[in-house]
């Protein structure tokens, strides 16, 4: 995996430089890093590694906190500077139409893993490994990671990079999520207290 591609893009949260990364430039799918303009460190930065997820991300789903925790990294990162890594791994890795099946299932009873296992997947199927790769290409060698969920920290642990401080990110359950985040904290162990 390499950067293919670099450009500008102004935001409301102010101007990132946004970079592909993928294996070639056919690639219909590349991972991108967005880097605020502030960021020039590569200590101590803060990072965002987000998994895609089209409905929370683009569609503000509040099926999940996805898109919510997505806008409030981008907040937060408009602050103090910092990378958003984001894996185009929808679903937990499962894909978009996979995911929408699992729905499905969620809608007739069953929770987010139960769902996912009962379509022959893993609860969580992601890698971190290529944000790391993407980290360590930008010369980034520690970090403020923005994330609840324990095995992205241990793919930092296990790497190259630094982890100086796992930030919280917390965001408030709603009516139509609050079951999904509690069985992301007792299936899955993501740190939500």
């Amino acid at each position: 995996m390499k950067a293919l591609s670099r450009s500008v893009i102004p935001t409301r949260w102010g101007k990132f430089e946004i970079v592909a990364y993928g294996t070639d430039y056919n690639d219909p799918m590349p991972h991108l890093a967005l880097i605020h303009s502030q960021q020039q460190e590569q200590e101590n930065v803060l990072v965002r590694i987000h998994s895609e997820c089209m409905t929370g991300d683009l569609f503000e789903s509040t099926r999940c906190e996805c898109g919510s925790q997505l806008r409030k990294s981008f907040e937060q990162i408009a602050e103090q500077g910092g990378i958003i890594i984001y894996l185009r791994q929808e679903g937990r890795g499962i894909g978009l139409i996979e995911k929408l099946r699992a729905y499905e299932l969620q809608d007739a009873g069953l929770n987010t893993v139960e769902a996912n296992m009962e379509l022959g997947h893993a609860p969580d199927e992601r890698s971190f490994d290529l944000g790391i790769q993407i980290l360590e290409d930008l010369g980034i060698r520690s970090i403020r990671l923005l994330t609840n969920n324990p095995e992205k920290i241990k793919a930092i642990e296990g790497s190259s990079i630094e982890l100086k401080e796992r930030i919280p990110l917390i965001i408030e359950p709603t009516k139509e999520n609050q079951d999904y985040i509690q069985t992301k904290k007792n299936l899955l162990g993501h740190m939500l207290d």
